[in-house]
């Protein structure tokens, strides 16, 4: 049997790892690149972020705005205890991070790139590069792929896991095998904010906000990063997956609101504000910050409201007073634009998933295709999710390619 897997990232490369060598098999992957596993190579900063470390399903799937209800089948199968044990027993030693994050104990990427490379060496795939498929037509029980060099191949079996592409005509050649295909828009990106003088500060990071988006139900907590652009970090991007399609349709210039200290309440800080005159009183506002937000994101609020380095709390003007409270928690900014990472963030969209049986990945449409990872209309928040998606569905096809061997 010949099966052809068409990507080269994580989940064709895991696909392939799953599919053991036998006499007469003949795994091969294509590849438009001319390296493999790029994504992985660049995750987590480098470090590979393998998946996470929640294996109760139903919290899981809060983890994914789009493709729960199929997942959880998949992650059942799947979930990430199993990828773990993949690794390991391959000799990857692997770390769980305070957040759930989990590592390789290397930091190195390159950790389970080596592993996924020798689990496929053993199992004698071939990888074939610079593979830019233009077609994919079935004739009786044989797939013909066409690729932009002129040559193709013959296969009894095709997964496609390439990814997703950014732009609906990039999956053509899908709909002509008879898939339908939702609309792509582009899922965890950041906020650009030209020319704000917040942006002075980049660098600037603070452990826990809460960010709104104005005009919808997108509300997220979490780490923000503030960069030369405009703001990013996990609670940015968490807002950019869940509200993906919704920001599209807004053309990605809309508002949001930041409470930087997690007050609810601002007649709870109004209060507070008032012990601080007493307690406080002679203690200078710019050297005694009480909320412990970082000095130059503290200095920057002060200078937004007017109130100079030598004003004490004792001192602080009513206006002034009223201001900070609402910097302090209801923070606004226009959001002008995002900024993509082309090798790291994901696209929402793909096709679509009553179309494929999640038992077994293979199309209803058409037998003997498969798919796995983010070709499928299923993306997951920053975490290691996207990952486990892609292992998980990977594994399933690659088992079921194997028990359909004639």
């Amino acid at each position: 049997m010949r099966i052809a897997i068409i990507g080269g990232g994580a989940a064709g490369c895991f696909a392939a790892a799953n599919i053991p060598y036998q006499k007469g098999r003949e795994v091969v992957i294509f590849e438009k690149a001319s390296k493999i596993l790029q994504k992985v190579r660049v995750s987590g900063g480098g470090r590979c972020n393998v998946t996470h470390d929640c294996n109760d399903i139903e919290e899981l799937l809060k983890r994914y705005p789009r493709g729960s209800r199929f997942l959880k089948k998949t992650l059942y199968r799947f979930p990430p205890d199993k990828t773990k044990d993949w690794f390991e027993t391959r000799g990857v030693e692997l770390k769980t991070e305070e957040d759930g994050r989990v590592f390789p104990i290397t930091d190195s990427s390159q950790t389970i790139i080596d592993c996924l490379w020798q689990q496929m060496q053993a199992n004698k795939v071939q990888l074939r590069i610079g593979k830019s498929l233009t077609g994919i037509t079935k004739t009786e029980e044989v797939f013909s792929i066409s690729f932009s060099d002129g040559t193709t191949y013959e296969a009894d079996k095709v997964l496609i896991a390439c990814g997703g592409f950014p732009k609906t005509q990039q999956y053509n050649w899908i709909k002509e095998l008879g898939h339908a295909v939702e609309t792509p828009v582009p899922s965890l990106f950041t906020f650009n904010m030209p020319q704000h003088p917040i942006t002075k500060l980049m660098g600037v990071s603070v452990p826990s906000v809460t960010v709104k988006i104005q005009g919808t139900k997108i509300v997220q907590e979490g780490a923000l990063l503030i960069t030369h652009w405009g703001m990013s970090g996990p609670v940015v991007l968490k807002c950019s997956a869940w509200g993906a399609q919704k920001l599209n349709e807004l053309l990605y210039d809309f508002k949001v609101f930041i409470n930087w200290i997690q007050y609810a309440d601002e007649e709870d800080l109004k209060q507070e504000f008032m012990n601080f005159r007493q307690d406080r009183g002679k203690q200078k506002i710019a050297t005694k910050n009480p909320f412990g937000l970082p000095k130059r994101l503290w200095e920057y609020m002060l200078n937004q409201c007017e109130i100079e380095d030598g004003v004490r709390w004792g001192e602080l003007p009513a206006k002034a007073q009223n201001c900070l409270i609402q910097k302090l928690i209801r923070d606004e900014f226009d959001v002008k634009g995002k900024t993509t990472f082309k090798e790291e963030f994901v696209t929402a969209g793909g096709v679509k998933l009553n179309e494929i049986a999640p038992s077994t990945m293979e199309s209803r449409v058409l037998s003997g295709l498969y798919f796995a990872g983010e070709i499928m209309n299923i993306d997951g928040v920053t975490g290691g999710f996207n990952f486990q998606h892609a292992w998980s569905s990977a594994a399933i096809a690659a088992e079921s390619i194997v028990a359909t061997e004639k």
